[in-house]
C-alpha cells in the first residue's frame, strides 16, 4: 500500500511547481515588457529569449534565496505539509487575481504572505522569523527605489554619452544592446524567483523526513528553473501591456537602461540571499528612465494603482492562506 505521507509530499511538490509555472507566467512581463515595447523583439521571440536565460540561471550562484524562504520566514520546526500547501494556495490565488486585472504584483511577496498567514494560524506570531520577514518586507520599498535610482542614473549617463549622436544611430545601436540587457535581466529573474520554489520543495522534503539536513539538491534547482522558464514561455500578456506601454513610453535606449538597472538589483539581491520582487524592481527602473525626460512622462496614476497592489500583496495573500489552512487542517 502506498505511503500516504509520500503521496501528500508528491502532491505538494506538484502544487509548488504549479506556483513556479504561474510565477514565470505572471512575471513574463517583467522579463520582456521593455524589449517588446521598444519593438526590438516580437512578443513570441521575446518570451523564448527570456525563458532560455531563466533556465541558464540554474547554473549560477547556488541557492541563498531558497535558504531564506525555507528557513527565514517561518521557524522550520513548525513547518508541516498543511502549512506549506495553504501558503502555496494563497500565493497562487493572489497571482491569478492580479494577472486577471493586469496588475504587476510580486509572486515572491505573495508566497511570503502565504507562509506568514498559514504560520500565524498554526502557531501564532512566535513562529515567525521576524529578522527574515523584516529584511524581505523592507525591499518592498527598497527594490523599486533602487531600480528607480539606477534607471535614472544609467539613463542620464547614456544620454550624455550619446548627445552628439543622431537619434536614429542611437536607436540602432541600443536595439542590439537591448538583446543583452533583456538577457541579463531574465537571468536575474530566474536566479531570484526560481529559488523561492526550491526553498519550498526542500523544506517539504526536510519536514517530512525525506531529507536529513536542509539543503538544496541540484535536481531541485534544475526542476525549478525549467518550470519557471516554461511559465515565462506561456507569457502573461495582460501584464505585458501594463508594464510596456501604460507606465511610460520607452525607446531602445530607455529599455536598455531599465533592464540593466533592474538586472543589477536582482543579481545583487540574489547574491545576498534576499528574495526581492522582479516586478517592483523593473517597474521602479522604468519610472526612473521615464522621469529623466520630464516628470509628466511617467503616468503616475497607473504607477499608484501598481503600488497599491504591492502594498496589498502580503496581507491579502496571508489572509487567503490563513483561510485555506483552516479548511485544510480539517482534512489533512
Amino acid at each position: 500500500m502506498a505511503d500516504p505521507t509520500l503521496i501528500l509530499v508528491i502532491f505538494i511538490v506538484f502544487i509548488a511547481l504549479a506556483f513556479d509555472f504561474i510565477n514565470g507566467f505572471h512575471d513574463a512581463a517583467n522579463s520582456i515588457s521593455c524589449v517588446v515595447s521598444t519593438r526590438v523583439l516580437p512578443p513570441r521571440f521575446a518570451v523564448y529569449w527570456a525563458a532560455f536565460f531563466n533556465f541558464v540561471a540554474a547554473f549560477s550562484i547556488g541557492a541563498p534565496v531558497a535558504h531564506t524562504i525555507g528557513t527565514g520566514i517561518v521557524s522550520p520546526g513548525v513547518i508541516e505539509n498543511t502549512l506549506i500547501l495553504a501558503a502555496l494556495f494563497g500565493a497562487i490565488a493572489w497571482n491569478l487575481l492580479t494577472w486577471w486585472f493586469g496588475l504587476p504584483s510580486s509572486s515572491s511577496h505573495a508566497l511570503i504572505g502565504g507562509l506568514i498567514g498559514a504560520g500565524l494560524v498554526k502557531g501564532g506570531a512566535g513562529v515567525l522569523v521576524w529578522k527574515g520577514i523584516i529584511k524581505t518586507a523592507s525591499f518592498i520599498v527598497l527594490s523599486p527605489a533602487i531600480g528607480f535610482c539606477l534607471g535614472f542614473i544609467f539613463m542620464v549617463i547614456v544620454l550624455n554619452l550619446t548627445r552628439n549622436i543622431s537619434a536614429t544611430k542611437a536607436d540602432n545601436a541600443f536595439r542590439r544592446m537591448q538583446l543583452f540587457s533583456a538577457a541579463i535581466h531574465s537571468f536575474g529573474h530566474g536566479m531570484n524567483d526560481a529559488q523561492k520554489t526550491m526553498g519550498i520543495i526542500a523544506i517539504v522534503l526536510f519536514s517530512s523526513g525525506y531529507m536529513a539536513v536542509f539543503h538544496i539538491p541540484f535536481w531541485i534547482v534544475i526542476m525549478c528553473n525549467t518550470t519557471i522558464a516554461l511559465g515565462t514561455m506561456a507569457g502573461g500578456w495582460r501584464i505585458v501591456k501594463t508594464m510596456g506601454t501604460k507606465i511610460t513610453k520607452l525607446r531602445p535606449m530607455g529599455g536598455f537602461c531599465a533592464e540593466t538597472a533592474a538586472a543589477s538589483s536582482l543579481i545583487g539581491a540574489s547574491i545576498f540571499g534576499i528574495p526581492v520582487s522582479t516586478t517592483h524592481t523593473i517597474t521602479g527602473a522604468i519610472m526612473g528612465v521615464g522621469s529623466t525626460h520630464r516628470v509628466t512622462a511617467v503616468r503616475w496614476g497607473i504607477a499608484g494603482t501598481i503600488v497599491w497592489a504591492w502594498v496589498l500583496t502580503i496581507p491579502v495573500s496571508a489572509l487567503i492562506a490563513a483561510a485555506f489552512y483552516f479548511v485544510l487542517r480539517t482534512f489533512i
